[in-house]
This record gives C-alpha cells, structure tokens and sequence, in this order.
C-alpha cells in the first residue's frame, strides 16, 4: 500500500514499518500544521511501527515470560545479526524534559543537564521555533547518541574484528565499531565525523565503545542540546533478554557541559524485520514549509 501526501516538497522518502503493508511518506514534513493531522491520520489507520512514546519497548519490557539473551558460539550477547532489527523508541529529549519535536519517549530518568550558558541558549533558540534548524531534516546523521533514539530500526553484525551497525533512517548510515584492540586515532589526526570513532571491547555481557572524534554538525538529541568537537561518549549496549536491548551513554564535554552526564533507555527487537531503503538527500527542499512558531 502506498499513499501520497500532496502537500509537501521534499527530499525526503522513508518507508514506514506496517504489518504486511508499507507507506511511504515524506517524514520531514510532520511539523507543518495540515500536513502534521493528514500524516497522522493516516499512519495512525495502519498502525506503524515506530515507537515514538515509548509505549511499546516499555510495554514489552514489563513482560515477565520473555527468553534469555541468545549467545554466538563465542559465547558472547547475539546482538541480533541478521535474526531481525531493533527499533528505537523516539527519546526526543534525552534530559527526560519533554523538548523538541521527534518523539516522547521517555529516558531512563529525568534530569537537568549540566550545560554551559551557551548550550542552554542555543536550546532555548531551537525550542523557540520548534527545532526548525535541526540538522537533520537538512539529511545530515543524527550523530551519537542521537542515532539510537531516532524511530529507524537497524541491525547489529558482529564480525570478528569489528562491529557494524546497519541504520535505515538518519540518512541510511552505517557505522563501524572496531574490536581489534587499536587505540583511538591520535587527535591531531582525526578528521572529525558525525558518528566519531568508536573503538569496541566486552566488559562481560556489555559491548562498550569509547567515541571520540566528533564534528559539530549534529545535535545529542532532537531537542537541541548542541556540543563541541571535544565531546567523548561511552556507549554500553545490553541485550538484556530476548527482545530488549539497553542502551547507555556517558557523554563528556568540558566545551559545553560542566560535568559529565549518563543517558539511557530500552530498545525494542523486531524478530525478522528488515531494514527498508530511505533516501535523504542533502539541500532538503522542504524546509522552507517548516514554518517554526
């Protein structure tokens, strides 16, 4: 099933996730008033599958008959290869409060981030005009952490020295965590990326990966909360059973948060679902119809 919304121009296609039926959708439109009800309407009569409230991973989550964490033959968490996808909830605002446009659910807990005044000020600026300057809707990737808290499912392929992280959305990245035990890129070195460079290691059941290299054309979350080339992460994936993966950031960056901070939430298994083709080209030419407030 396909349906056409009229009242955009975009450059933007996403293919959403339905039970035996797909809608396609120019998706960076959904904050313009008529375009907003007419999309929702229509996604909400076929129920997709995007976890933007949070409501369904939380629901799961809750269930007490789900099986343990599958292993690989190395003994290691089966973080899902090519058995399904995982589909994050829409964490919009990773201090729990509730800003930006793209998503309710909420993270583990509400906190107050410990940002410099120039990062609160860039946010009260974003939020002033609903996020219309996110960069993403301009199809640039979302960036980290930002990439596990955007309604796209991907997939997770554990090869031997190296972890590849197959996204749909964010602009259909794809993303390379090394296992080999190399050190990070010395910082003269770098060239600074969206996703950074994530170099990998098991602490038990949990896959850490420690990012450095960052540019700052990206947001941490849809909110707005902006930062500086010095930005360190420490993700922590746990597969904590069957059907729910636990994702963990500590973020670290003395150019625009006072202290480190951690985040978190669950992520939702789609046993057998796969990736669908998204196209996001750069110079989206819907946004001119983001009006802002």
């Amino acid at each position: 099933m396909s349906v056409a919304l009229p009242l955009f121009e975009s450059n933007c296609v996403d293919t959403l996730h339905f039970q035996g039926e797909q809608m396609s959708f120019f998706r960076d439109s959904l904050r313009t008033g008529a375009t907003v009800l007419a999309a929702f309407v229509l996604t909400a009569a076929v129920g997709m599958a995007e976890d933007f409230d949070g409501k369904r991973v939380a629901a799961v989550a809750g269930r007490k008959d789900l099986k343990p964490t599958p292993r690989l033959a190395d003994g290691h968490p089966d973080l899902g290869n090519d058995k399904g996808a995982w589909d994050p909830p829409g964490v919009g605002d990773i201090s729990g409060h509730r800003g930006g446009y793209a998503g309710t659910a909420p993270p583990d807990k509400v906190q107050d981030l410990p940002a410099l005044p120039w990062v609160k000020e860039a946010y009260a600026k974003h939020d002033a005009i609903n996020t219309k300057d996110d960069p993403e809707a301009l199809c640039l990737p979302p960036g980290i952490p930002r990439m596990y808290a955007t309604s796209f499912p991907f997939q997770i392929y554990q090869l031997p020295n190296r972890i590849l992280f197959v996204f749909e959305g964010g602009a259909h990245m794809w993303r390379v965590v090394y296992t080999d035990g190399r050190k990070h890129t010395p910082p003269d070195q770098l060239n600074p990326t969206f996703l950074g460079e994530g170099i990998g290691h098991w602490e038990g059941d949990t896959l850490v990966v420690d990012d450095t290299g960052f540019n700052t054309k990206s947001w941490l979350d849809a909110a707005g909360h902006e930062h500086t080339e010095q930005l360190h992460v420490v993700e922590r994936f746990t597969r904590v059973n069957e059907l729910i993966l636990h994702y963990e950031a500590t973020i670290e960056d003395p150019g625009a948060y006072t202290k480190p901070f951690t985040v978190g939430w669950n992520i939702l298994f789609h046993p057998g679902m796969e990736p669908y083709e998204y196209i996001c080209q750069e110079n989206n030419a819907d946004i001119k119809h983001l009006v802002g407030k």
